[in-house]
């Protein structure tokens, strides 16, 4: 719910902070916001200096692309006891937001009729230019002025970077929900998964990551030693045990070049203080070792597949349009190719945009860590990540004489208080009621992709989410909180999480299907799972609490209900 900028009404509903979980707002009108916790990207723990990145390129990122397109909600995050937190205010008065609103939905409208050509020929040719600015900057030789310099340009590219996501994304969501709301107008809303079909079977990013990790398990098959030490040793020990043989050392040199290509990411969103796979790569280990078992898989012939039924489903569609008004055939071919193009986008962004250049920050940030862990200022240049930026840079000026190591001390010790508080999913007091008719045009694209409906009371063993990706089947539970869970994870096995994150991707290959606490129709982990073509429900709410592993689940993705059938498997 957008706030405006002037205090909301003494009778709003407050909700104040826990005394485990005291907060002293350091602006005084944050106090008068809702605050919510973020339970998708950024759920867990954040070290300090990833939550003061996070908090600067969330909301100029969000801020500066809401202005381009004039969008009525301003975003405010914050590190809230190592936890993030959003709010949403207005600075335009109640009287004038319907006009606005209807001048961001001509702007997102503009946008949407253009989004293939602003997305090849402006916004990732910017992608790649800012990707090779890093690249070519010598870190290890770079003077501690040249490395502050480049530090303070890379966060400039950071926001920028979070500009273009926002410019991409806002528009390809809002494409893909226009698309779906015309498709259950035209021909029915029965099957809720019906219009997606459509937009099934294109290539990206994220896919073609998944299709070449299993083209590397394909060539360790072809290598009785690549496969003996890949089954037989534990997954950190693979690297060395590969380096002691010829046909390792071969293997080794393709899974370095996958890492290089598709590595320069963590196990999750916004994991600057994570190692990235092409650092520690025993995630992408765990996964080729679980694909080594046989299958009958074909990732290419199953994305022909794919790309063969999206044809059909817009073949038939065309069919059912023939004789409607010409006005309404054109709206459809505009939105279906916007729509299109929108989930491409929507994956491709988070590789290109997520993921490559937080890595690309991370390096900056290890290389003054490496730094100030060899002139004694902190003891591993890990430690940087309990440092906030401002202090980052008063150390780097001052070095070696600031020390930080009883700051670092201090800063662990909260991480660990935190660690055992359930931290409030709101904080502060909510909002009166925007006026009506001022909606914000990707309010309905929030609704499809994190809305939670109602459970059930009376039926303990039911869960109903969102009909994610259809398709039902049973299997036995296995629930995951990180991707370093993976080996937890066999063929056959129900995917339980949270959430799932790009990363992730490989495991909807092993996975029957996906249940997840929260999503929608438009959430990654259902768009990943129909290109996948297992089931998946999405948005239960708490499934991660109220599931066991082994427990044995059927799961239904066109009803979006989950049955826990037996206590165990």
């Amino acid at each position: 719910m957008i706030a405006t900028e002037a205090m909301t009404s003494p009778k709003s509903m407050v909700f104040p902070a826990p005394p485990d979980f005291p907060v002293i707002w350091e602006n005084p009108d944050d106090g008068h916001l809702l605050w919510r916790k973020s339970q998708h990207h950024y759920a867990r723990q954040l070290k300090p200096l990833e939550g003061d990145f996070l908090s600067l390129w969330e909301a100029e990122g969000h801020n500066q692309a809401a202005e381009v397109y004039e969008r009525l909600p301003r975003n405010r995050v914050r590190h809230i006891n190592t936890y993030i937190y959003n709010a949403e205010v207005s600075a335009v008065p109640p009287d004038k937001m319907q006009a606005q609103a209807i001048r961001a939905q001509e702007k997102l409208n503009a946008a949407i009729a253009r989004l293939d050509e602003l997305w090849y020929r402006e916004w990732l040719p910017e992608i790649k230019a800012h990707l090779a600015y890093w690249d070519a900057f010598d870190l290890p030789n770079a003077a501690m002025p040249e490395l502050l310099v480049h530090l303070n340009e890379t966060l400039e590219r950071m926001v920028r970077l979070k500009v273009v996501h926002w410019l991409a994304i806002s528009p390809a969501y809002l494409a893909i929900s226009q698309f779906v709301d015309l498709y259950h107008d035209l021909f029915g809303a029965e099957n809720p998964l019906a219009a997606y079909k459509l937009l099934q079977g294109f290539d990206n990013k994220v896919l073609e990551s998944g299709r070449a990790l299993w083209a590397l398990s394909c060539q360790a098959l072809t290598s009785p030693e690549v496969c003996r030490i890949l089954k037989s040793d534990a997954a950190a020990e693979v690297p060395a045990a590969l380096a002691a043989s010829p046909a390792g050392q071969t293997f080794l040199a393709e899974l370095r070049a996958y890492l290089e290509a598709y590595g320069q990411r963590s196990n999750d969103w916004g994991g600057l203080a994570d190692p990235a796979w092409i650092e520690e790569p025993t995630p992408v280990i765990k996964i080729l070792k679980d694909y080594l078992d046989p299958s009958d898989r074909d990732p290419n012939a199953e994305l022909a597949v794919l790309s063969a039924e999206r044809e059909q489903a817009v073949t038939v569609a065309r069919n059912r349009l023939k004789g409607y008004p010409q006005p309404v055939v054109a709206r459809f071919e505009a939105l279906l190719k916007a729509a299109q193009m929108g989930m491409v986008i929507s994956e491709d962004h988070t590789f290109w945009i997520d993921f490559i250049p937080i890595y690309k920050m991370r390096r900056v940030l290890l290389e003054f860590g490496r730094r100030f862990a060899q002139a004694g200022v902190i003891d591993t240049p890990e430690d940087i990540f309990y440092l906030k930026i401002e202090e980052l840079r008063q150390t780097a000026t001052a070095l070696p004489y600031l020390g930080r190591r009883s700051l670092v001390v201090e800063r662990q010790a909260e991480m660990e208080r935190f660690q055992a508080v359930n931290p409030p999913l709101t904080l502060g007091r909510e909002a009166e009621p925007p006026p009506t008719g001022t909606n914000d045009p990707l309010d309905a694209v929030w609704g499809k992709m994190f809305v939670v409906p109602a459970q059930p009371e009376d039926e303990p063993h039911l869960l109903r989410g969102n009909a994610g990706s259809p398709g039902k089947v049973r299997g036995p539970a296995k629930i995951l909180h990180s991707i370093t869970e993976a080996a937890k994870l066999k063929a056959g096995d129900i995917l339980v999480a949270e959430m799932t994150a790009p990363p992730w991707t490989p495991l909807f290959a092993t996975a029957a299907a996906v249940v997840t606490d929260t999503g929608g129709a438009l959430s990654h982990c259902a768009v990943v799972a129909r290109e996948y073509r297992i089931p998946a429900v999405v948005g239960t709410s708490k499934a991660t609490s109220l599931i066991r592993d082994g427990q044995l689940l059927e799961v239904d993705g066109d009803a979006g209900i989950v049955r826990i059938i037996s206590k165990e498997y």
